[in-house]
């Protein structure tokens, strides 16, 4: 793996270019790793996943308990990795352990030997020789370190404790580490910057290829967060990427990147689209009048529509007019509701194809922001957005 910062903007903020041995494109940073549940998005199947916009789909996140029932790791080592299991083989995988649909951490502190995850087989405690075997069989192009998070309620020693376990079980991680597969050592400290710092400095002495910053989007606050993101990019030497988990929302990605966060591991594609919402705000027009807004979409919040909504069953339009993506090319509003209201599963493949092809653009969006050296202009203004666009559907509601 290489990684290159490009751009600067507003300080912090930074653009950059990821090379992965899998991936015949360069991966242009601050980038989003599409959630997947056993190696897949959730709703996307292999063949259809070339309809995304490449490279920029080009990086998967894979969570190794999901693939604690079923196939062994033995079995999967033995017909080589995931890559060659999943077909993907132009494609990048990213092994973290965090189950991010079921986030929460379990909170005991007797468990000193490996962290509690509650997994697919039931609550498991993971040891770190354990979870380097999923790794070594999984294959991935780079990986997190095991860490002990906890949310942002949690005592001061409970705090503590989580960052000396991290730090521990990243030195033994690294110890019995594969021969392959970049390393990114696990950061936390919830909501505590001392704590937070402290880890980060101690994870900086390590000879890792990258940054996995956790212990996000566990309870913390969005005026809270800032500092506890400065805290640790502070500190982190420039040229490593930095990946992050549970910074989902676009204000919250924006926070993000504002903080010098390079990779983004997020499922809120895949709760919208359970949801039966499609993203719909602008991507190259965020100074949008208020005028500019459909009738029918009155009730909503301008940022997303709800396609279970009867004012869509006789809607002959796409999903956004100036969408490219496979789904607004070739199937109207009305068509999508009708396979939500027969619980036709095509509508959720139909809805993450398009979600994912709009939050990749938005993306996109931001690292043309940070190359113009525009970024906090962008952020500012794309805020004010949708704090207007909020305060018209509640006038509407």
């Amino acid at each position: 793996m290489k990684f290159a910062v490009k751009a600067w903007s507003n300080g912090r903020a930074r653009a950059g270019v990821l090379h992965l041995g899998s991936c015949p494109s360069p991966i242009e940073t601050p980038s989003l790793l599409l959630s997947t549940r056993k190696g897949l998005p959730v709703f996307i199947s292999p063949d259809l996943l070339p309809s995304l916009p490449s490279p920029d789909s080009h990086l998967l996140q894979v969570c190794p308990l999901h693939f604690l029932e079923g196939l062994s790791p033995k079995t999967i080592s033995s017909v080589g990795g995931l890559h060659n299991m999943l077909g993907l083989h132009d494609y990048g995988l990213a092994a973290v352990a965090r189950d991010s649909i079921n986030c929460l951490p379990h909170c005991d502190s007797t468990n000193k030997l490996g962290a509690s995850f509650e997994t697919p087989c039931g609550r498991l405690l993971i040891k770190p020789v354990e979870y380097m075997e999923m790794i070594s069989s999984l294959g991935p192009n780079l990986w997190a370190t095991l860490a002990d998070e906890v949310p942002a309620w949690v005592s001061d020693k409970r705090n503590k404790t989580s960052v000396d376990r991290t730090v521990r079980w990243m030195d033994e991680c690294i110890a019995l580490g594969p021969a392959g597969g970049a390393v990114f050592g696990a950061v936390v400290g919830g909501s505590s910057i001392e704590e937070r710092r402290r880890c980060a400095q101690e994870v900086a002495r390590r000879n890792v290829s990258g940054y996995w910053i956790g212990g996000f989007g566990l309870g913390e606050s969005m005026d809270e967060r800032p500092a506890l993101l400065n805290a640790v990019t502070d500190i982190l030497p420039e040229e490593k990427p930095r990946l992050i988990c549970g910074l989902g929302l676009p204000e919250e990605v924006l926070q993000g990147v504002a903080s010098g966060i390079d990779l983004f591991d997020s499922v809120y594609i895949y709760h919208l689209t359970l949801g039966g919402f499609a993203l719909t705000f602008p991507l190259d027009g965020i100074d949008k009048k208020k005028s500019d807004f459909q009738l029918s979409d009155i009730g909503v919040d301008h940022t997303k529509i709800n396609l279970r909504a009867t004012v869509y069953r006789k809607d002959a339009s796409p999903l956004v007019k100036s969408c490219s993506c496979y789904t607004c090319q070739n199937h109207t509003k009305a068509y999508i509701n009708h396979l939500l209201n027969v619980h036709e599963m095509l509508a959720q493949i139909l809805l993450e194809i398009h979600n994912t092809h709009h939050y990749l653009g938005f993306f996109r969006t931001i690292r043309e922001a940070v190359k113009a050296g525009k970024f906090e202009q962008f952020r500012r203004q794309f805020l004010e957005s949708r704090r207007d666009c909020l305060s018209v559907a509640a006038a509407n509601a």
